[in-house]
């Protein structure tokens, strides 16, 4: 497997050929620190490869100033809506400007966790019970019956959002109108969700279709098991294990699911799956997939990456070779 991912991300050519290359970085979405700490890593790898590199923020300037500055691609550190929601996709595909990662029918999709769980219960991959409160539904009457279906403690968060922003466990049925009061804050659609006892692994994708091709698994241990913001991007007390320290066959099998996952759902460049592993039986199930993953000093990817021995720099110059458009793209098997 390191081979495979090595060659994928092998130089071909000099980094002149790149062009320009615009970091989108900040933007208006409740994740905008996130993405300037990602963004802010990537600018420096790219040009400590000698890329033609510079910084650019929607949210301080118009993305047509990306074609009046002669931007050749960009490499979106963009994270939440109108970054990862396949708009920014969607106004360079416009602009004729190659970009990383997804492309706008695979980020918008990703994007809606309840969309996102249609497609993965349609080809029967495992991903715990749900229900969907919309706007209009966040009333006591609504969000006191829940926890009759679903269980407690469940989980309760935005159906569009990440960096667990508005996310809450709830473990009792007198929590659930503040935790869904708190999703709502950050989307009118809130999904309440199972919760999985167990260990929380991440596992991400680089490549497309059938030469997609899963990186090493991560066991995240957060204090507590509280995996939140402050744990996520500022305390140093988390723990991320790579090797993971699982059973090989129960790697193997959330490599599976994780690059199923991911072609189902039309993702290209790179993506990373959220996942739970169930303690009572080891079964893993999916909660999300990240199509713009954090490239922060505490990020995931670039853990895996290092893991199958790719650099954090060579990550970054590797995934920006792949940057394309939806016109460009050569049909891929799923």
């Amino acid at each position: 497997m390191r081979d495979v991912l090595k060659d994928m991300l092998a130089p071909a050519g000099s980094v002149a050929e790149l062009g320009k290359v615009a970091v989108l970085m900040g933007g208006d979405s409740a994740e905008r620190p996130v993405s300037l700490m990602s963004g802010s890593g990537v600018l420096k790898a790219l040009q400590s490869q000698g890329v033609n590199a510079h910084a650019f923020d929607p949210a301080e300037q118009p993305l047509a100033a990306l074609k009046e500055q002669g931007f050749d691609r960009c490499f979106i550190a963009l994270h939440g809506r109108h970054g990862e929601d396949g708009t920014v996709q969607g106004a360079l595909e416009l602009l004729g400007i190659p970009y990383t990662g997804s492309g706008v029918m695979a980020s918008a999709l990703a994007m809606d966790k309840v969309t996102t769980k249609r497609v993965w219960l349609s080809e029967n991959l495992p991903t715990p019970r749900w229900q969907r409160l919309g706007a209009g539904q966040h009333d006591n009457d609504h969000t006191r019956v829940v926890p009759d279906t679903l269980g407690l403690p469940l989980i309760v968060k935005p159906a569009h959002e990440g960096s667990s922003f508005g996310v809450t466990k709830v473990c009792g049925y007198s929590d659930m109108q503040a935790a869904v009061q708190l999703a709502a804050g950050f989307d009118a659609n809130v999904l309440c969700e199972e919760f999985i006892e167990g260990d929380e692994v991440t596992c991400a994708v680089l490549g497309e279709g059938v030469s997609a091709v899963a990186l090493p698994v991560i066991r995240i241990q957060a204090p507590d098991g509280n995996y939140d913001f402050e744990h996520k991007y500022v305390s140093e007390d988390t723990r991320y294990l790579c090797p993971s320290g699982l059973a090989p066959e129960l790697e193997a099998e959330i490599q599976r699911i994780t690059v199923e996952a991911y072609r189902l759902l039309g993702c290209r460049g790179w993506g990373r799956a959220d996942i739970m592993v169930r303690a009572s039986d080891n079964k893993p199930y999916l909660l999300e997939m990240n199509t713009s993953p954090g490239m922060t000093g505490h990020s995931l990817v670039p853990i895996a990456a290092r893991a199958a021995g790719i650099s954090y720099e060579a990550l970054c110059v590797g995934l920006l070779r792949r940057a394309t458009l939806d016109s460009q793209r050569e049909s891929a098997a799923s």
